[in-house]
């Protein structure tokens, strides 16, 4: 995850060690950052944050007075047709949910939610709505098997639970062994006997205009963070840490501004791929655009990027790779189409070069959590030497990573007087300063089985 201490040191373009001449070397400063205190983009941490007052309801009061692109917060699309959502809109669905939460589920401030579901608005009505409560939210894949949402139930403490007519069932049949787990909202056309309808609850809902004052650091998700072996992580992220953890990515690396429209294909909590982006667009006023596929198709990707004014493309390696593949890949125009990122796993050198050939546009190739890389004894390394990639910290724990209580003290290790937080990666840091990541080094995976 991007902190606010530290820069997207890894970008890559289809010239490869092209000199400091080249244009995305201009644009990212790779560097050493030491962390020294909360200084996000030069200012510092304000004592109160709450992404969903400070920054969407700003957003709506701009969007009334005519200062924002002609494009809405959210944009879906699926085989029904299409929907938008302004950001005033996205104000008063959230702070209906809230309502929902606090009025219906008796959730307060510091409760737990666990959230099964895929990208859809009521994901991020509900995520915004627990935002404004200060309740905690805990994310899950589709995917989750009934064993893994069992873990993440008891080991969360989650009082509510939201899901779709899929993930009813399997909640269903292991919530006798949760003692904790006392609402269940389903987000779904459909019934389902036990659970309350989320969608007929936001219809009559008042909007909660009730601002409860949540403070910087004060706890609002967890993640679980799988490794291929041993039991899945807990990650607790603050306010200000998931509400500005993109801020810079999102500014720099994205290039995003209120008139862009971004397509960020990947499932509603993948990382850094969807919720960080997500809310990474909304801080720079872009438009968030959402296409339904049940799974993925070049074939849809294509012609949406065709059909639509999305600006800015953003995926996984493998994604660009398969579009590349498409037997009619080269006939497609995409003419709105500016900037294009990848995150989330090594990019071949060979798919920069034919996307650049074919589209004439970069990959802005990302990588956060860089700062220097050390052997196994935590000694920095030589430029050229494959090693860990660790970050310099202080007990002053950097909000936009995680709250330091859920993390294992194995994860640390000590340089001298130095502290070290060990990512997890391996890489190598070239004679330019820029970070090549290579891989993982112990095999973690995040909430939906992918590796990083």
């Amino acid at each position: 995850m991007l902190g606010r201490f530290q820069l997207f040191s890894l970008v890559r373009c289809s010239r490869l060690g092209c000199g400091p001449c080249c244009q995305l070397k201009r644009k990212f400063a790779a560097q050493t950052i030491k962390y020294s205190g909360p200084r996000p983009l030069g200012q510092a941490v304000p004592q109160h944050f709450n992404f969903a007052k400070d920054v969407l309801d700003q957003w709506s009061q701009l969007e009334k007075d005519g200062h924002r692109g002609p494009y809405p917060a959210l944009w879906k699309v699926d085989a029904k047709g299409e929907d938008k959502w302004s950001f005033e809109r996205m104000a008063c669905l959230s702070q209906k949910a809230a309502s929902i939460l606090s009025d219906t589920c008796a959730l307060s401030r510091g409760d737990r939610l666990m959230i099964i579901l895929p990208p859809t608005p009521e994901t991020y009505w509900i995520c915004l709505a627990c935002v404004r409560l200060g309740i905690t939210f805990v994310p899950g894949s589709p995917q989750l098997t009934a064993k893994e949402i069992l873990y993440r139930l008891c080991m969360s403490k989650a009082q509510c639970i939201v899901a779709n007519e899929a993930v009813a069932p399997v909640v269903d049949s292991v919530m006798s062994n949760c003692s904790t787990l006392k609402t269940k909202l389903l987000v779904s056309d459909k019934s389902y006997d036990g659970w309350l309808d989320f969608r007929e609850l936001i219809r009559v809902a008042p909007p909660k205009q009730t601002f409860m004052g949540t403070k910087s650091q004060d706890p609002v998700a967890i993640f679980f963070t799988n490794r291929t072996m041993g039991a899945p992580k807990l990650v607790k992220y603050s306010q200000y840490g998931l509400g500005m953890e993109f801020s810079q990515a999102s500014r720099w690396w994205m290039d995003l501004q209120p008139t862009d429209v971004l397509w960020s294909l990947g499932d509603a909590f993948g990382g850094t791929l969807s919720l960080s982006t997500v809310l990474g667009a909304w801080l720079q006023g872009a438009c968030v655009f959402l296409y339904h596929m049940p799974t993925f198709c070049p074939e849809t990707v294509l012609n949406a990027l065709s059909r639509f004014p999305i600006t800015t493309l953003s995926g996984n390696p493998g994604m660009y790779r398969e579009l590349l593949q498409h037997k009619c890949f080269t006939s497609y125009r995409f003419k709105s189409l500016k900037h294009c990122v990848a995150a989330g796993g090594s990019i071949s050198p060979g798919v920069i070069e034919d996307w650049k050939h074919i589209t004439k546009l970069d990959i802005y190739e990302g990588y956060g959590q860089t700062e220097t890389i050390v052997d196994e004894n935590s000694n920095i390394l030589p430029v050229g030497e494959e090693g860990d990639i660790a970050i310099h910290i202080t007990l002053n724990q950097p909000a936009s990573v995680y709250c330091p209580h859920m993390v294992s003290w194995e994860e640390y290790a000590s340089a001298g007087s130095q502290m070290l937080y060990l990512t997890g990666d391996r890489g190598i840091m070239d004679e330019d300063g820029y970070f090549w990541l290579v891989g993982r080094a112990d095999g973690v995976a995040d909430a939906l089985g992918q590796r990083w």
